[in-house]
C-alpha cells in the first residue's frame, strides 16, 4: 500500500477498529490485513449495519481478536464497552457512517461501538463513507466539525462514484490514507514542530521535444523518509521528481518538478524555512543540450549522433553551504547511490561524500546488488556522520531505513 507496509516499528501496538454499516465496509478487511502484517494487535467491533455486509468470522479469520458485535451478545465480555479504552492505543472508525458520526457527536452510548468510543480517551480517527448528499448535509458537517473540535482526526472522504451511482465527495478515502493516519496516531511524535524538506525520485533532462535522459529511481526511499517524518509529527514538504508524489499521503506537501534545475530551484526556495533537509532524489549530474523542441528524426542521423552535456547544480552541496548555524542550525541528510563490491566497501565512499558535501549524515547504498537500490523495497546501507560515527546496516525495508535515519538525525 505504501513504503510503510513493511515497517517493523509498530509491532505489538494495539488498535481498535470500528466498522459501521456502509457498502464501503467491504474494504475494512484489507485495512485489517495491512495492520496485522505490521504486527499490530487489532480488535474489532461490527455494528448491526456492518454485519449485513460482512461477518465477524471474516475478521476473526484475518487475525482480529476479539471481535465484538452487540452490547449484550451471548458469551461477550461484560465490560466490552470499556475494553478498547483500557487496551487500545488508537480507535478508528472505517467506514464511519453518518449515523455513527451523529452518535459520537451527541455522546450517545446506545450501541456497543458508540459506548466504546465514549469510554475511549486516546486518538480517535474517523474515515467517513456515505452518499455525497448525506456527507454534504449541514447536520453531518456540523457533527464532523464538532468531533474535530474535540480532537478527532478526520480522513476526509474522496470524490468519485459511489455504490448508489451518485458522483461527488463521500466515498471512503483511499486505503493508504486511512492506513497511514492510524500509524501516525500510533507513532511517537518526536519530530513535532520540525519542518522537513525531502527531495525524492528521478529527474528527467530533455534532449529533444519528446525524449529525456534519466535513471530508474522510483522515489521509494525518499517517500519512506517523507512519510516517516510526517508520521512522527513533522511538517513535511517533498520536492518530487516524476512519479514520486503518488507515493505520498495527503498530509505531506508536494512540489512536483521534472528536471534537475527545477528541483534545485524549488529546494533552494524552500530551504530557508526548514529545520531539516533529506536529499534522497536521484538527481542527474548532467543535462543534455537539447537538439531542439521538436522530435529528432532517425532519418536526420542515419549514422548516429552525439549529444553534449552540461553540469547541473549540486543541490546537496549548495544548500549545505547555505545552511543556518547556531541554536537553530539546519540538519542535513545526504544519500549516495554507489556501485561497490560489498556494503562495507561503501564506507570510504560515504566518508568522502560526507566531507565533500558538508552534510551531517550520509547514507550510501549499493545499487548493483540484488534487492537493493532503485525500485527495490529494501536497502542495505553504510551510514556515516560528521562526528565520526559509522555503521553498516544489513538489508531491511526502506521504511525501517527511513525510521533509523530520522532517529539518527534527531540525535545529532
Amino acid at each position: 500500500m505504501t513504503p510503510f507496509g513493511q515497517s517493523t516499528h509498530f509491532a505489538n501496538s494495539r488498535l481498535h477498529l470500528g466498522v459501521c454499516g456502509s457498502v464501503a465496509c467491504c474494504k475494512a478487511p484489507e485495512l485489517l490485513r495491512a495492520w496485522r502484517a505490521l504486527g499490530i494487535h487489532v480488535s474489532v467491533t461490527l455494528t448491526a449495519g456492518a454485519r449485513r455486509f460482512v461477518t465477524p468470522l471474516l475478521f476473526e479469520s484475518l487475525g482480529a481478536a476479539p471481535v465484538y458485535t452487540d452490547m449484550f451478545a451471548p458469551g461477550q465480555e461484560v465490560f466490552a464497552h470499556l475494553e478498547p479504552g483500557q487496551h487500545a492505543q488508537a480507535l478508528v472508525l472505517a467506514p464511519a457512517s453518518a449515523d455513527a458520526l451523529s452518535r459520537l457527536a451527541a455522546g450517545a452510548a446506545s450501541d456497543l461501538l458508540s459506548a466504546q468510543a465514549l469510554a475511549f480517551d486516546g486518538p480517535l480517527i474517523l474515515a467517513p463513507a456515505m452518499n455525497p448528499r448525506m456527507w454534504a448535509h449541514p447536520a453531518t458537517r456540523a457533527n464532523t466539525a464538532l468531533l474535530r473540535e474535540r480532537g478527532a482526526r478526520l480522513v476526509a472522504p474522496a470524490c468519485g462514484g459511489t455504490a448508489c451511482g451518485d458522483q461527488g465527495e463521500g466515498r471512503l478515502a483511499e486505503l493508504p490514507e486511512i492506513f497511514l493516519a492510524v500509524l501516525q496516531a500510533l507513532a511517537p511524535q518526536d519530530m513535532a514542530g520540525k519542518k522537513v524538506l525531502v527531495t525524492l525520485g528521478p529527474t528527467r533532462e530533455a534532449w529533444d521535444g519528446v525524449r529525456f535522459w534519466s535513471n530508474p529511481s522510483s522515489g521509494l526511499m525518499g517517500a519512506a523518509l517523507a512519510i516517516c517524518a510526517w508520521l512522527r509529527g513533522a511538517e513535511v514538504t517533498a520536492v518530487c521528481g516524476p512519479g514520486g508524489a503518488a507515493l505520498l499521503p495527503q498530509g505531506v506537501h508536494r512540489c512536483e518538478v521534472c528536471g534537475a534545475r527545477d528541483m534545485f530551484e524549488a529546494a533552494r526556495d524552500l530551504w530557508p524555512g526548514m529545520n531539516m533537509g533529506m536529499f534522497a532524489a536521484a538527481v542527474a549530474d548532467f543535462s543534455p543540450i537539447p537538439l531542439g523542441a521538436r522530435k529528432f528524426k532517425k532519418s536526420e542521423a542515419p549514422e548516429g549522433f552525439s549529444i553534449a552535456f552540461t553540469p547541473n547544480p549540486d543541490i546537496l552541496q549548495t544548500l549545505a553551504a547555505a545552511r543556518r548555524n547556531g541554536p537553530d542550525a539546519q540538519k542535513i541528510l545526504g544519500f549516495a547511490a554507489e556501485c561497490a563490491p560489498s556494503t562495507e566497501a561503501l564506507l570510504p565512499l560515504a566518508r568522502a561524500k560526507l566531507a565533500r558535501k558538508k552534510a551531517d549524515l550520509l547514507a550510501a547504498n549499493q545499487i548493483n546488488a540484488p534487492a537493493c537500490g532503485f525500485c527495490s523495497p529494501t536497502n542495505s546501507m553504510a551510514v556515516v556522520d560528521a562526528h565520526g560515527r559509522e555503521e553498516i546496516w544489513p538489508s531491511q525495508s526502506k521504511a525501517d531505513v527511513a525510521w533509523e535515519l530520522c532517529s539518527w538525525l534527531l540525535r545529532i
